[in-house]
């Protein structure tokens, strides 16, 4: 699932997707708290990132959901 959402963000560089967003392209129509989106972002960055709060692939759009760069 992680890869599925690190896929989905690093294959639209520069686009901003929603919390909602992503839980339809990675969970489908499975519910889903969009919570469940933070704390799979905030796994790939402790996997990806060099330092993980100060991130410089997977990026967060305040109040709206996560891009990556």
């Amino acid at each position: 699932t992680e890869f599925e959402l690190l896929v989905t963000l690093a294959s639209s560089p520069g686009r901003v997707f929603s919390r909602s967003a992503l839980l339809r392209r990675v969970w489908g129509d499975e519910f889903r708290d969009e919570r469940t989106v933070d704390v799979h972002i905030r796994h790939l960055r402790e996997k990806i990132e060099r330092d993980p709060r100060n991130p410089e692939f997977i990026h967060t759009a305040r109040g709206v959901g996560y891009v990556f760069r």
